[in-house]
């Protein structure tokens, strides 16, 4: 994937994290350093509700953009779509909010951390809805957000102990 082919549909824009995911290193990581970059601008102008919505909107039209890119691009779970971690860091950040740095840092390292470990429900997630077409774009963006929970399970345990 190049910049040609992410500027020739919008679905591929999206898709990318308008243009995070063409990082040659990490684009998974980059793409989620966008997300917490954006969500912290965003959440400067938007409430919590308002940020939620964003958040269920951007699912589904991630959803659209995971079909359509992944089709075009003849890969099932290409490694440069990356709004899948956009939206659910996103919603990691909305949950817990008002964190400081090291708080959003930590947040930012588990999530990493189930997103390419991909163990237990997230692995399940990543090979249940292999494939094209609607099933495999929701598998795109269903195992990240399964990642998602995991990290805000942890951040829960942590704060209920300590």
């Amino acid at each position: 994937m190049n910049t040609k082919q992410m500027l020739a549909h919008p679905a591929h824009l999206l898709a990318l994290g308008f243009g995070s995911g063409l990082s040659p290193i990490a684009p998974g990581t980059i793409g989620t350093l966008w997300a917490w970059l954006s969500f912290l601008l965003l959440s400067s102008f938007l409430t919590n509700v308002q940020l939620g919505m964003l958040i269920v909107a951007s699912f589904l039209i991630g959803w659209w953009s995971c079909i359509v890119t992944a089709k075009h691009m003849g890969v099932s779970d290409p490694g440069y779509i990356v709004w899948d971690e956009v939206v659910a860091f996103w919603l990691v950040l909305l949950f817990i909010m008002p964190a400081g740095f090291w708080g959003q840092l930590s947040a930012f390292a588990l999530f990493r951390f189930f997103d390419a470990v991909k163990f237990g429900p997230v692995a399940w997630a990543d090979q249940q809805f292999k494939g094209f077409g609607v099933r495999g774009g929701f598998g795109i963006m269903f195992d990240d957000l399964l990642a998602a929970f995991c990290t805000l399970l942890v951040i829960a345990m942590w704060h209920s102990i300590f």
